[in-house]
């Protein structure tokens, strides 16, 4: 040292050190907090997209269940007049009928 002090040398020695090892492993450290910072982000991403995952899986099956009990829920006569209207499946007989009215016009 370059004073002399009253502190003993043993002292200032021990927190020369001890102040070196701090500085020396501050990087360490930090690079240490930061991969904690970024492994519980990692997690918390990966718990949102399982509730996401699990709540459209809940909503798809609700969708589902009121789809089956609006089909159970409806006459079959009038799910079959539907059926055709939406299929378009009385063409070929209004065609057919179409046809036997015009060949009764013929001479």
């Amino acid at each position: 040292m370059t004073w002399p002090t009253r502190v003993n040398s043993q002292i200032t020695d021990a927190v020369t050190q001890s102040d070196v090892k701090v500085v020396g492993e501050a990087p360490a450290m930090a690079m240490g907090v930061n991969f904690q910072t970024m492994a519980h982000s990692t997690g918390i991403l990966l718990q949102n997209a399982v509730a996401s995952s699990q709540q459209q899986n809940a909503l798809s099956q609700a969708a589902s269940n009121q789809g089956v009990m609006q089909i159970y829920s409806l006459d079959t006569t009038a799910v079959a007049g539907a059926s055709e209207k939406v299929g378009q499946i009385g063409t070929p007989d209004n065609l057919s009928s179409l046809l036997t009215v015009l060949n009764a016009f013929k001479p």
